[in-house]
């Protein structure tokens, strides 16, 4: 019998690594239907049988896969958001930005790094042909788009081949980049706003008034609106990326990341500041349950927010994970690294 509970817990351990790996590791176990319990096994509970213990493994296309990236190459991976497991992704370079498009993770980061991932495990160095630094990438319209300093602008249309876009007509640093309603937004500093249908041709929507504005960081876009964020509580909204209005955020702390989830805009930043705001307009800065967001040493900068899972996911410095359903009450999460941790996404 004993080697009967050996080979058992074998098959577990394999089912375990399959079950992680397979698209993300959102996959459902079918176990055999003449499968049965050992009544004589008191306390233990798990299912004997002389056939083999899965008889099928399906895809519950529901789920997904969240990855975040961050300094000196670091790359974590988690099904659901609380259990977190690091990846290797074979460069030491810092990483920015990343997301999922087509089948594929993309993240990009230092000096024109590009690495690629079908399943969030095994990475791959894809050549940028850049050497400037990328910090936001996206993907629409059958196209990867990432953006970075000095206006640079990478397009690919599979996420391995990238080629320089189109003049972006600026030299300042553009840091996020969406897609939605046909459109290509991306931010910059000193608050620069470019859009384009193909990310290609690109159009400056910065104007005259808006030049003194500061640093935009993210951007996303739901329910109809474009949302951007940035320094010193900046929040622009607009409904088709060229016409665009500052909004009342009531803080004063720089904001750096934006998502949309369970019906609500969210946005993260410094001193652990939380806003929310159900339509994009009216904002108001949400309770972290008695956790201490804004402790020192860096921790209160929350840098990047994604939704998936029903959880919103905030990363930040010195590898901190907070999740929460409704923005309200937070759970840290173990993420195995101090690394500063610089990007989020969802496979979804």
């Amino acid at each position: 019998m004993k080697n009967k509970y050996d080979q058992l817990e074998k098959r577990i351990a394999v089912l375990d690594t399959r079950i992680e790996r397979l698209n993300s590791g959102a996959v459902k176990v079918v176990t055999n239907p003449d499968s049965f319990e050992n009544p004589k096994l008191d306390g233990v509970k798990k299912v004997f049988t002389d056939e083999p213990v899965v008889q099928k493994i399906e895809k519950d296309k529901t789920e997904g896969l969240f990855v975040s990236v961050g300094y000196s190459g670091t790359i974590l991976t988690s099904p659901d958001g609380t259990y977190w497991n690091e990846r290797d992704s074979g460069t030491s370079k810092h990483l920015w930005g990343v997301t999922y498009g087509n089948g594929l993770f993309v993240t990009v980061g230092w000096e024109g790094t590009i690495l690629t991932s079908s399943e969030g495990t095994t990475w791959t160095e894809r050549t940028s042909g850049t050497s400037k630094d990328l910090y936001g990438v996206t993907y629409g319209n059958n196209t990867f788009v990432t953006v970075g300093q000095l206006g640079t602008i990478l397009t690919s249309s599979d996420g391995i081949s990238w080629a320089v876009s189109q003049n972006s007509h600026v030299v300042f640093n553009l840091n996020g980049v969406t897609y939605r309603k046909g459109l290509f937004v991306t931010v910059g500093s000193i608050g620069t706003i470019l859009t384009s249908s193909d990310g290609n041709s690109w159009t400056d929507r910065t104007s005259e008034d808006e030049i003194g504005r500061k640093h935009l960081i993210g951007v996303t876009y739901r329910k109809g609106l474009f949302v951007t964020v940035g320094w010193f509580g900046t929040i622009l909204t607009s409904p088709d990326g060229t016409t665009w209005t500052e909004r009342t955020s009531g803080t004063s702390d720089s904001l750096y990341g934006v998502t949309y989830g369970n019906g609500l805009f969210m946005t993260v930043g410094s001193m652990g500041i939380i806003l929310t705001s159900s339509d994009g307009i009216t904002w108001t800065e949400r309770t972290t349950n008695g956790l201490k967001m804004s402790d020192g040493g860096g921790k209160g900068n929350l840098r990047v927010v994604t939704y998936g899972n029903e959880l919103f996911v905030v990363v930040c410095y010195f590898g901190y994970i907070f999740t929460s359903s409704d923005g309200n009450s937070w759970t840290q999460r173990i993420s195995g690294t101090s690394k500063y941790l610089r990007g989020v996404t969802y496979s979804q």
